[in-house]
């Protein structure tokens, strides 16, 4: 585009009227100290953010769009970085104040909810006196009034129960209670501006459905502008009135958010709205589909591929679970004594067939990465059969689980966690080829630096370390670490929920093209209703450690049966604008508690068989 977007502003403010924009940013360059020298890493942002209403910065991981909240925010190292620009709020520029007077301005004028809600809250106060000390630094009244005032905004946001829960702490609350703690804390002052920085990429859907929700309802009722960060195309279409993109610290495209979906002009636009398909876009399909990819440089899309049907199920399953039982004891007391458990997994059965998808589906605390966990053996569970390649995992000794490993390998959410950041790219992926003794160490170079190449990195990468690589790179290394083996399952644990949305596409097509060209079988952990629909053949929906429902994906997808699975695909933002003005139901409920009493057994649950392969639990 070779129009500015600084000199595109005037005309999206003359829509208002002459309604005054509550913040302004003009040519906003940001620069960081790198070496002795400024590196600009936000460049010539210009936008407004009109009374009550939602302006979307959208854009990935590098993209600015962070960098330019914290920017607006003034929360950045004055020693390292420099601002440069506007940034009008109310007509008073914010760059211009002194760091006292931006105390008056933070929390009080201009709140702002990050991403992940336990580093923002103090863990050694209770979630009560945080929200009361935000009132009392910005509003002469008294600690009773405070706590008062409190209690209501813990009502307001929802928090059940919130007189007895305002002395609770932080680690009492759940993911998706601790974001209505920071939103409850950032809307105590009113403020006319609040700032939501990835608010719910670190939720599970029906509780980001539920934290979007509430944010549109709070911004009615309240009547303030919001400026919303993320990457989601989904949120963005739900949640905003207009919408900004930025790329390589560049805004590329701002307009209406209905206009960038049908009509984006900017190739990256297009790349982001494309990158995840919409949930119900593989409709009449029976075998997964590859997701489009789009050169954000052209806009050109690759056809979405179909992959051919690896499933052999004439053969004995490679990985069959037969009522899996896995329990955390409770412990308390002077003595320790055992006061309960953790009910994680409650007989669990299913198959995996060799070139078979089975995703596990459902939120956190309900028992699929402990299944994950359970059939690797790196956690034993108290009974059930596990029956992995011809082997009865639950009766192996130590030297038989290290050969039976050879056949599973796992891969994990968060790469770089995953990888020694002391060991070279080469050690990681060659240690586990080297361990099980299957060669020496020139074969396995060798053979690293061909997988490597397999997963769409260069072969001479082995000399370098994980630090210098980007988080889908990361997860290309962890694959190619975990096909050393040449096993025949993989567990991918939530394999791509931290990745971008262009990334998570371009790794789960790797997945698909590993699986059509090797056979293999993917045990695929995720909340992530829209990636499953696509990468799927059968899929288990769990619920406080129970299937629920289990079937072929095209079944389970296309008729949901059990009430959980269906509040499960309802809670997933689409990335329709049409959508703006739907609201959910906004309910205080989370996922139930697994811990039981001592001596406390399930009911035996039955099944109903909807169509072939398709089964829910009887209530």
């Amino acid at each position: 585009m070779n129009t500015r977007i600084g000199d595109i502003v005037p005309d999206l403010d003359n829509r208002t009227g002459s309604a005054p924009p509550h913040l302004s940013v003009r040519n906003l360059t940001t620069s960081f100290r790198v070496g002795g020298q400024w590196k600009k890493i936000v460049r010539d942002v210009s936008f407004d953010v009109m009374p009550g209403e939602t302006l979307a910065i959208v854009g990935e991981s590098g993209s600015g769009k962070s960098v330019t909240s914290l920017s607006v925010m003034r929360l950045l190292d004055p020693a390292l970085s420099r601002i440069e620009g506007e940034v009008l709020l109310a007509g008073r520029d914010l760059l211009t104040l002194t760091e006292r007077q931006m105390q008056g301005v933070r929390g009080n004028e201009v709140s702002m909810i990050f991403q992940e809600p336990m580093t923002s809250l103090n863990p050694i106060t209770s979630i009560g006196r945080q929200i009361s000390e935000a009132l009392t630094i910005h509003r002469d009244i008294s600690g009773r009034e405070a706590r008062r005032e409190a209690i209501r905004i813990l009502e307001k946001v929802r928090i059940p129960n919130a007189v007895s829960r305002y002395d609770e702490f932080p680690h009492q609350f759940s993911g998706g209670m601790r974001q209505r703690v920071m939103i409850a804390m950032a809307l105590a002052t009113k403020p006319r501006l609040l700032i939501a920085d990835e608010p719910t990429t670190a939720l599970d859907v029906t509780i980001q459905g539920q934290i979007l929700n509430l944010i549109k309802i709070l911004q009615e009722e309240e009547g303030m502008s919001v400026l919303f960060i993320t990457h989601d195309m989904g949120v963005v279409a739900e949640v905003s009135d207009r919408c900004l993109v930025m790329y390589r610290g560049e805004m590329v495209e701002s307009g209406r958010t209905a206009d960038l979906f049908r009509r984006g002009e900017h190739p990256y636009t297009r790349a982001l709205i494309s990158a995840v398909p919409p949930l119900g876009s593989m409709a009449n399909r029976a075998l997964p589909v590859k997701f489009p990819v789009v050169d954000v440089e052209t806009g050109k899309a690759q056809p979405a591929a179909e992959i051919r049907d690896t499933v052999d199920k004439s053969r004995t399953p490679v990985l069959a679970v037969r009522d899996l039982t896995m329990r955390f004891d409770i412990t308390g007391g002077l003595l320790g004594r055992r006061r309960g458990a953790v009910h994680a997994v409650e007989n669990v059965s299913f198959d995996l067939f060799q070139g078979e998808t089975l995703s596990l589906v459902g939120e956190s605390g309900c028992g699929k990465s402990t299944i994950g966990r359970s059939v690797m053996r790196l956690v034993t569970p108290q009974s059930g059969e596990i029956h992995l390649d011809g082997y009865e995992v639950m009766k192996l000794n130590h030297l038989d689980l290290r050969r039976m490993r050879r056949s599973i390998q796992m891969v994990f959410q968060d790469p770089f966690a995953s990888l020694d950041p002391r060991m070279t790219v080469g050690a990681a992926v060659t240690e586990p080829y080297l361990i099980q003794k299957l060669g020496p160490a020139a074969e396995a170079r060798e053979k690293a630096a061909g997988l490597l190449d397999r997963v769409g990195l260069s072969g001479d990468i082995l000399h370098r370390y994980p630090h210098e690589f980007s988080g889908g790179q990361r997860q290309r290394i962890v694959i190619a670490r975990a096909l050393m083996l040449d096993p025949k399952v993989i567990v991918a644990d939530e394999a791509v929920s931290a990745l971008d949305v262009s990334v998570k596409a371009q790794v789960c097509n790797l997945l698909l093209d590993l699986q059509d060209s090797m056979g293999i079988a993917f045990l695929f952990i995720s909340h992530d209703m829209a990636v499953v629909e696509r990468v799927s053949h059968r899929v288990a929906v769990m619920y406080l450690g129970e299937i629920v429902e289990i079937g072929p994906r095209a079944a389970v997808f296309e008729n949901p049966q059990h009430p959980y699975t269906i509040k499960l695909m309802s809670a997933v933002p689409v990335p329709d604008p049409a959508r703006r003005g739907m609201k959910r139901e906004v309910l205080p409920d989370e996922i139930m508690s697994p811990i039981r009493p001592v001596g406390y057994e399930p009911p035996e649950r039955a099944y109903r068989k909807v169509s072939e392969g398709h089964f829910v639990q009887l209530s």
